[in-house]
């Protein structure tokens, strides 16, 4: 992970608990299960919607593109203030703005996986489970 997005959870801190996922080359951003930013070549790009475009207008933050078969395409993601990288107060502002898009895109939020030893000792105890019925249906029927 890149120093760039370590260092977000310290300028995100005034939000709250931020998480990181390594994604499409880049990184997704998560705050309460939300996807609230994405990080390519260490720059940061904050969710937005309708509702909030007015804020990055006002600055002329562009949206983050990619290149799709030869076309340029607009992602609902827009260039993030260098302001918010100094001021703590002015980040947990346009981090609540990202935050608040991401609950209007109407998106379910995005549901954490259980660690891999979760699930083998989940799919483990089944299967003792199982065979203890089975154990115990053949003793009754004797």
């Amino acid at each position: 992970m890149s120093e760039f997005v370590e260092s977000l959870h310290e300028v995100f801190e005034r939000l709250g608990r931020i998480r990181t996922r390594r994604m499409f080359g880049g990184h997704g951003i998560w705050h309460e299960d939300r996807m609230i930013a994405l990080v390519a070549n260490d720059t940061l790009y904050l969710k937005a919607d309708a509702e909030s475009a007015p804020h990055f207008d006002a600055l002329d933050l562009p949206p983050f593109t990619y290149e799709r078969q030869g076309q340029s395409m607009p992602m609902s993601y827009r260039l993030a203030p260098a302001d918010l990288f100094e001021d703590r107060h002015e980040a947990a502002l346009w981090g609540r703005r990202a935050y608040e898009a991401a609950l209007r895109s109407g998106q379910p939020p995005k549901q954490k996986k259980p660690p891999a030893k979760k699930i083998a000792a989940k799919k483990a105890t089944a299967k003792k489970a199982a065979v203890k019925k089975k154990t115990t249906t053949k003793a009754a029927s004797r």
